[in-house]
């Protein structure tokens, strides 16, 4: 597809005007003219132009943005994880679960530290990290104990995660995290956000508890490329201004957690079913 001036000013929420300065100064401009001498932008064009509005809008001096904005982000090169076999997986669950229970916290640290650095996010979350706080807190369910042990496991898996190099050069937010009204579970916001680190992609997580208006706000003020909303309930989920939230040009929409899962969307939200899925709706939206 193909957009004119106006429309794509209309799309990054930017008077027309601004485009043509941009054009004209740093060369931002629409890969096609029509032999009428029309402009016409492309989806790679509007891609570089919105990462420039991000950009200008953290107060990145114009010209700067201008040459970060002709970069595509990429992925780190250096990563080389091991796959994760069934057998080491359960015996991790083992050693992970026993230590849980003596309140082991720096041994439950640094299993996570190795299984993360051995394997990467994704393969430690999926394969050992959930199973075992599930099994804790079905723990907590059935005797209405122990919740002292899903307490540390939970800080030790955090812990882990927030070891991860983020990206600190200026760049466009590639997603912006957030639980919906009343959510407190915010431990797999932050899986996600340390996976999206190891492709070194910018992320913001607003944590538990997220207000409506604040999340409308933060999205309006910080234009990432994908917002992600999380809740494990129903009733929190349907908190959420979906419909407010998709009027937001520029910016995909997407939802995760169990609390969606019975729910009717809106055919603009995206909703991933596993890690893999969210890290590749982020991925697809910022130029990998």
């Amino acid at each position: 597809m193909t957009y004119t001036p106006r429309a794509v000013a209309g799309m990054l929420g930017v008077a027309p005007t601004t485009l043509r300065t941009w054009d004209q100064r740093y060369g931002l401009g629409p890969s096609i003219r029509t032999d009428g001498g029309h402009r016409r932008y492309e989806d790679a064009d509007v891609e570089v132009l919105r990462r420039m509005v991000v950009l200008t809008g953290q107060g990145v001096a114009a010209s700067s943005a201008a040459v970060l904005a002709r970069h595509e982000p990429q992925a780190r090169p250096d990563l080389a994880f091991s796959p994760l076999s069934s057998e080491d997986a359960v015996s991790a669950r083992r050693s992970f679960l026993a230590a849980a229970k003596r309140l082991d916290e720096p041994m439950m640290s640094e299993l996570a530290e190795k299984l993360i650095t051995d394997h990467g996010v994704v393969s430690a979350w999926e394969a050992v990290f959930v199973p075992v706080l599930v099994a804790l807190g079905e723990l907590v369910a059935d005797t209405g104990q122990g919740v002292e042990i899903e307490h540390l496991a939970s800080g030790s898996v955090l812990f882990a995660l927030r070891s991860i190099p983020r990206a600190s050069s200026p760049g466009v937010l590639s997603a912006l995290l957030a639980c919906a009204p009343d959510e407190q579970h915010w431990l797999p916001l932050e899986a996600l956000g340390a996976a999206l680190s190891e492709q070194g992609r910018m992320w913001r997580n607003l944590g538990a508890r997220v207000p409506a208006e604040a999340l409308y706000d933060a999205v309006t003020r910080l234009r990432p490329t994908v917002a992600l909303i999380w809740a494990h309930q129903p009733e929190l989920a349907l908190r959420v201004p979906l419909e407010e939230l998709g009027a937001r040009p520029g910016t995909v929409l997407a939802v995760a957690g169990a609390g969606w899962h019975s729910l009717a969307l809106p055919s603009f939200v995206h909703r991933p079913a596993t890690l893999t899925e969210a890290i590749r709706i982020v991925l697809d939206h910022t130029g990998s």
